[in-house]
């Protein structure tokens, strides 16, 4: 089915046809009529899969029918980080170009004033993140008492930040008669008490498997000693000096040593964290969406809702901590028909995490050898679209073990 065979707005249905999208994805194509005809969701979607345009595209054509019935917000859409509320903002307002509806994105880290000023002027539709929403909320600068649809966009990310409780506060002061659409890249009985408490008799859709890595993303495990990665992330990248490489690292003081550590030898990179300014956080990933900045270097906190086209490898300096998170990180790249590859460095301390991540994977983690010659100068990678992982990663062990021998060595000829 295409697109212009919904019973949407005209105007949004150019918009749509402007964006070059014929036809939808799954989660938009399961979810979409569903929406249109005022029913409650519960989907469950990786990231990746166009689930923003799935609930946006009906979100904007139920403002627009029934925006002459009743004045104030119609629809809230509740996103767990700042990135993810202006990535939210900026498709909303693609698909409302040249219609009335007017989108409002409230989020913390800047002035509250100039949000303020917006509310006040009128918006159909808000988009917020939690924190700075309650915030406005308590000085009455929103009013959600005409509110007709809420969004609960990655609700999984949102109980992980541990908004449960200023969630469930909310739903008292919203309409009790409204639609809910509830979004979460994974399921658990957490997340499935939350949502039967919100939704009433909702259409559940799960689009892929849990824990699935997209087809057109090569992926694979390096097994490196913790010492040695930020040698081979430098010569990683000076074997593709032109591609786009998005780097996850554990923590905020991870980001700026890894950082550092490119710095001394003359890489240029980025970091993105949570103790950034929130402007600063927006112009580094502007910087690196439009390719001005080719290596950035993020916690997994940041990457949440960064939508950046045509990353060519993402790299996990650090393993995550679950399998969840590393199907959100590998699919960074190979986004919509691109294709994409993901490396991991695996140092002995991290195998038992590997085991539990590969364990709850649908996907087989390929292993990866290093070439014992060109241990710590090189990286021989040929990631090809055939998943060819030969002579990819081997002997590290080997090439350590004959290090250690040769030190020895030389101290029996100094006795």
């Amino acid at each position: 089915m295409k697109f212009s065979r919904y019973n949407i707005d005209p105007i949004i249905k150019d918009n749509i046809e402007a964006q070059g999208f014929k036809k939808p994805t799954d989660i938009q194509f399961k979810s979409i009529p569903h929406i249109l005809n005022g029913e409650d969701v519960l989907a469950i979607a990786q990231t990746g899969t166009g689930k923003t345009a799935a609930f946006a595209i009906p979100i904007l054509h139920l403002v627009i029918a029934n925006r002459k019935r009743t004045k104030g917000t119609k629809a809230l859409i509740l996103a767990p980080t700042h990135e993810l509320a202006l990535q939210t903002t900026k498709a909303f307002l693609t698909f409302a170009q040249g219609t009335a509806v007017r989108v409002v994105c409230v989020y913390g880290g800047v002035s509250q004033d100039e949000q303020i000023a917006q509310l006040q002027a009128g918006a159909d539709v808000i988009i917020a993140t939690p924190g700075r929403m309650f915030d406005l909320i308590s000085q009455g600068a929103i009013n959600l008492n005409e509110l007709e649809i809420l969004v609960l966009d990655e609700a999984d990310h949102m109980l992980d930040l541990g908004f449960i409780k200023d969630i469930n506060d909310l739903i008292k002061k919203l309409p009790s008669k409204r639609q809910t659409l509830f979004f979460s890249a994974t399921i658990d009985r957490e997340i499935k008490k939350l949502a039967y408490s919100m939704v009433n008799r909702p259409i559940r859709i799960q689009i892929s498997p849990s824990n699935t890595v997209a087809k057109n993303v090569s992926h694979g495990v390096a097994f490196i000693e913790m010492d040695h990665k930020r040698f081979f992330l430098e010569s990683f990248i000076k074997k593709y000096p032109a591609a786009k490489l998005l780097i996850f690292v554990r923590t905020k003081v991870r980001a700026e040593r890894v950082k550092n550590a490119l710095d001394r030898v003359e890489i240029e990179s980025a970091t993105l964290h949570g103790d950034m300014e929130q402007n600063e956080r927006e112009d580094i990933s502007n910087q690196f969406r439009e390719g001005t900045l080719k290596i950035l270097i993020t916690t997994d906190l940041s990457a949440r809702g960064v939508d950046i086209p045509n990353v060519d490898f993402v790299v996990n300096y650090d393993l995550p901590e679950s399998s969840e998170i590393y199907v959100h990180r590998v699919g960074r790249t190979g986004r919509a028909a691109h294709k994409g590859t993901a490396i991991s460095f695996c140092s002995p301390e991290e195998r038992e995490l590997l085991d539990y991540i590969q364990e709850n994977l649908a996907t087989k983690i390929e292993t990866l050898s290093i070439d014992n010659d060109t241990y710590l100068e090189t990286l021989n990678l040929e990631l090809e679209a055939k998943n060819d992982w030969k002579s990819l990663i081997k002997a590290n062990e080997v090439a350590l073990a004959q290090k250690r021998k040769g030190k020895f060595k030389n101290q029996r000829k100094n006795k």
